[in-house]
């Protein structure tokens, strides 16, 4: 099985770092290949970075040549995931979703421990459209930028101020709110003492999942198929 997770920002050591975790996560004989967008924003935080991103991934992967069996789209709250579904013929699990649908099976209630607080409303309107919004009891800002999550000591104590206060809020899960926190909930988890859910290797689980059972998306209304008509791309490429 072969499974593309693609960075939401251009910076590619980050790219690295959330392949190196879905590869922790994927199951024997799956194949985890990254991508990056060759334009966009460095980090995506806030609304103009969040379309940029979505319309920089969708062109990353319409030209991406090899084949693949699902793709997991690795920016929380960011946009995008209903055109990939619409252009892409192989399921598109996105990591918002894929954390939140996990998390409510654990818990009746989840929490977002996220970077920046501008994302916070990006991120409560990305989970209200796939229908998992009513079981969120907060979400929370770090105050630290996507770029800052290499300072891994520093992170990990953000995120545990971040999370008591998502608990004290009500939550009885927590989620990384960020793709470029994968590999943090081992340590908080046991700190905070509640599960705490990546949203990478959920997405990489139920990406295995969809491709095992032979499902994939529906074209029965929202996720048609584009309508054919020229497309003027950024690069001056068509389709």
């Amino acid at each position: 099985m072969r499974i593309v997770v693609t960075n939401c920002n251009t910076t590619q050591g980050m790219t690295e770092e959330i392949v190196r975790g879905a590869r922790a996560a994927a199951g024997p004989g799956t194949s985890v290949t990254g991508l990056t967008p060759a334009w966009g924003p460095e980090s995506a935080e806030g609304w103009l970075d969040s379309y940029l991103s979505a319309a920089a991934v969708l062109d990353a992967l319409r030209t991406y040549q090899e084949p693949c069996d699902a793709v997991v789209m690795a920016g929380f709250g960011e946009h995008g995931r209903e055109g990939a579904r619409e252009l892409l013929d192989v399921p598109v699990v996105d990591i918002t979703e894929a954390a939140a649908h996990l998390a409510c099976l654990l818990g009746r209630r989840y929490g977002v421990v996220t970077t920046l607080d501008r994302t916070c409303g990006q991120i409560e309107d990305s989970l209200d459209t796939a229908g998992v919004g009513r079981n969120c009891a907060a979400i929370v800002g770090t105050g630290l930028g996507v770029l800052d999550l290499a300072d891994t000591d520093r992170t990990t104590r953000a995120f545990l101020a971040a999370g008591q206060r998502a608990r004290d809020a009500g939550a009885e899960v927590l989620v990384l709110g960020c793709a470029g926190m994968t590999g943090l909930q081992r340590t908080v988890g046991e700190k905070l003492g509640v599960p705490v859910v990546d949203g990478v290797g959920a997405a990489v689980k139920l990406a295995e999942s969809l491709v095992t059972l032979g499902l994939t998306t529906s074209r029965a209304g929202g996720y048609a198929k584009p309508l054919p008509k020229s497309r003027i791309w950024g690069n001056g490429t068509g389709r």
